[in-house]
């Protein structure tokens, strides 16, 4: 989730802004390195005091609701509902863990990273619902949330405790302990004082200054504390910055892989194709040149197979440039492109385009021949009678989707195409999805983050 961009160093302040609206009171780094601590602000200790006891009241009931939710969708799985109700259940965990992380940017400067998977938003519920539970930050959203429910409570309700608790001291101080001593009977305590006169009134009193003095210090620390406890909670582990290394080592193994196999297929189709008929047009001419004169007819023969080679070889390079980057790609951008691929398919086919501007283009590329290789497949395998594609750009995702009405049983596993298209799009951070149920219809539904220019 995008919660602040980084500060321009040109436009940077000479003094950066603290939170809470402090201007004192946390150690901070100055200009030349050294470290100095300053008073906090009166306004800074009620904005924490306020502000915690509002994340009390708000994180017990939040935390416990979306925690007994998730239980019970959870528990609802093996009977179908909770394949309904699990993927908006999470989505609310989600909402409600990266409100948290707003506040803690805003409130205290703690920035607690979201690294959700995406999952298309045309998915069924079966791939919603376990693509979500295969995510690690949903696993984290529900270990935080019991921490939520106890130790994040506490740390949010003691700056509140720590700034408004004083002010019954100084009640006391002022007489009320008469009030309930006189109503109820018994001894009055404040703190660790029986008030039993106005002496040990004014000793409550006594303790509450010393409460304020303590608030003072540690208000404002408090509830950074409760968001330092929020990020350790639902900021990536180490673990998962190693997976995601590995997941991008990978990536990269896959894309030099791929590039290699074309390059060498584009050297097999150059010497077995094009090469091969001009060396032969070649020859044929110079057996020309030497029939010219005494064999005129036998010239013409093979001048009209030197003509009808060089049409072959122009044919061949221009199927081979087609293959490395058509020139409608280049040219009218990936939804013209993808036009002109559905025209030469021999099923009926269906383009829809909502797109607003163009990606970088090795995005584009790879989005074509991931869609040209879903509709090879298509062709050949599922028995369909029509087809339909549709492209649109939207929340910084490019989302494709192809759909057939053929006879399903797609797999994305290992030796299928699916795979290499799966590995094709992984280079980008790019992800695909497959709904093909045995009897059809089959959707492939593919996601790649970029921007349009």
């Amino acid at each position: 989730m995008y919660l602040a961009p980084p500060p321009d160093p040109a436009s940077k302040p000479s003094d950066p802004p603290l939170p809470l609206g402090q201007t004192d009171g946390m150690t901070i780094e100055t200009k030349s390195g050294s470290r100095q601590t300053s008073p906090t602000s009166a306004r800074g200790m009620g904005l924490a005091g306020v502000r915690g006891l509002a994340l009390a009241l708000l994180t017990l009931p939040g935390a416990v609701l979306c925690f007994t939710l998730t239980l019970v969708s959870l528990a609802l799985i093996p009977i179908g509902i909770g394949i309904v109700t699990t993927p908006y259940v999470l989505t609310g965990v989600r909402a409600f863990a990266d409100a948290r992380r707003v506040l803690a940017a805003q409130w205290c400067g703690v920035r607690i990273p979201s690294a959700y998977r995406p999952i298309p938003k045309d998915a069924n519920p079966w791939t919603r619902t376990f693509g979500m539970l295969r995510d690690p930050a949903t696993w984290r959203d529900l270990r935080w949330l019991p921490v939520d429910m106890t130790a994040g409570f506490v740390t949010a309700l003691l700056p509140a405790v720590l700034l408004f608790y004083p002010l019954e001291g100084f009640a006391v101080a002022a007489g009320l302990w008469r009030v309930f001593t006189d109503a109820g009977g018994g001894t009055y305590w404040y703190a660790f004082v029986p008030v039993t006169g106005q002496a040990s009134a004014l000793v409550a009193g006594a303790v509450a200054v010393g409460f304020l003095f303590l608030a003072h210090f540690f208000t404002v620390r408090l509830l950074t504390v409760h968001f330092r406890l929020t990020g350790a909670m639902l900021a990536p582990s180490q673990g998962e910055l190693a997976e995601r290394v590995r997941v991008l080592t990978e990536t990269r193994r896959d894309a030099v892989d791929t590039s290699a196999a074309e390059l060498r297929r584009i050297e097999r189709d150059l010497h077995d194709g094009a090469q091969a008929r001009l060396v032969a047009m070649g020859m044929d001419l110079g057996t020309i040149e030497m029939l010219l004169d005494k064999d005129p007819e036998q010239a013409k023969q093979l001048l009209a197979q030197a003509r009808r080679s060089s049409v072959d070889a122009l044919a061949e390079l221009r199927d081979l440039v087609r293959g490395i980057h058509p020139p409608v790609l280049a040219e009218r951008g990936l939804g013209d492109a993808v036009r002109a691929l559905a025209l030469r398919l021999p099923i009926a086919t269906e383009v829809e385009v909502d797109l607003v501007g163009r990606a970088d283009a090795p995005v584009e590329s790879a989005a074509y021949f991931a869609v040209s290789e879903v509709l090879t497949n298509a062709v050949k395998h599922s028995g369909a009678d029509r087809i339909w594609i549709d492209l649109h750009h939207t929340e910084e995702m490019l989302r494709i989707s192809v759909t057939d009405n053929g006879k399903g049983g797609a797999v994305a596993g290992a030796g299928s195409g699916l795979a290499g298209v799966e590995r094709r799009l992984g280079t980008f951070d790019g992800v695909l999805a497959v709904s093909s149920p045995a009897g059809g219809p089959t959707m492939v539904t593919m996601e790649i983050p970029c921007a349009l220019s």
